[in-house]
């Protein structure tokens, strides 16, 4: 007798857990999937016609969209993305011409795009697929501590960017200009810098394991402490 009270309690317990407690909350996450969905939709549209003019909080909402679904993560990767190379692009045109950016011109929501990409779950990134920052011009950008690993960053300009404690390990960087960058401690292990400029650059106690720098220039650049084991530095240009 006790036995089959005690199982009745027990199932009522169950049952009670399930309709008061794990039912409503399936409820609640497939309405605020559904929600996502849609402000997604809404926020896209109005990124393609205005991306400049929207509100950062915005880019704040994509971050958590990504975060809570993670079917969306890389369309919105991929939106930042987009965002940051329609807005920051390098006119091929001025390639040798290239200076950096003061503060006040870096636009705010070029950085908040960049800081998400920079902080993603690269676990929820698909097989294959590699954020694309080619050619962009992102100099003087704050990008200390960011995980930039495995970009996509050839000929872009990061002259003057706060890279200190950056990971770029396995980024492409060729002929990417770093000219007076600050690389302090950064992460660039196997990374390709093929023909990269790294005048004047801050690299005390960089991470340059295994790091291509084939034709690179580092002229007047700042190696100490820096781990160049493993690194190629063929025709690299120092200074005498």
């Amino acid at each position: 007798m006790m036995s089959k009270v005690f199982f009745i309690a027990r199932y009522f317990s169950i049952n009670d857990i399930w309709q008061n407690k794990i039912l409503p909350k399936i409820i609640e996450v497939q309405n605020q999937r559904k929600h996502n969905q849609k402000y997604l939709a809404r926020i896209i549209k109005q990124l393609e016609q205005h991306p400049m003019s929207t509100n950062i909080e915005i880019i704040h909402d994509l971050e958590n969209i990504a975060n809570i679904n993670p079917q969306f993560h890389w369309v919105i990767m991929n939106m930042l993305t987009n965002i940051i190379r329609n807005n920051t692009i390098s006119s091929p045109s001025h390639k040798k011409e290239i200076t950096n950016h003061s503060a006040e011109k870096i636009s705010p929501f070029i950085q908040a795009a960049i800081n998400v990409i920079a902080r993603r779950d690269m676990t929820k990134d698909p097989e294959n697929e590699q954020i694309d920052l080619s050619y962009t011009d992102l100099s003087g950008m704050n990008l200390q501590g960011a995980n930039l690993e495995h970009i996509n960053l050839y000929q872009a300009n990061l002259s003057g960017a706060n890279l200190a404690n950056a990971n770029l390990e396995r980024s492409i960087l060729s002929a990417a200009n770093l000219e007076g960058a600050n690389l302090n401690l950064a992460n660039l292990s196997g990374a390709i810098l093929n023909a990269a400029n790294l005048n004047k650059a801050n690299l005390v106690g960089a991470n340059l394991q295994r790091a291509n720098l084939y034709l690179a220039s580092l002229q007047g650049a700042i190696l100490n402490d820096a781990i160049l084991e493993g690194a190629n530095l063929r025709e690299a240009k120092f200074t005498n």
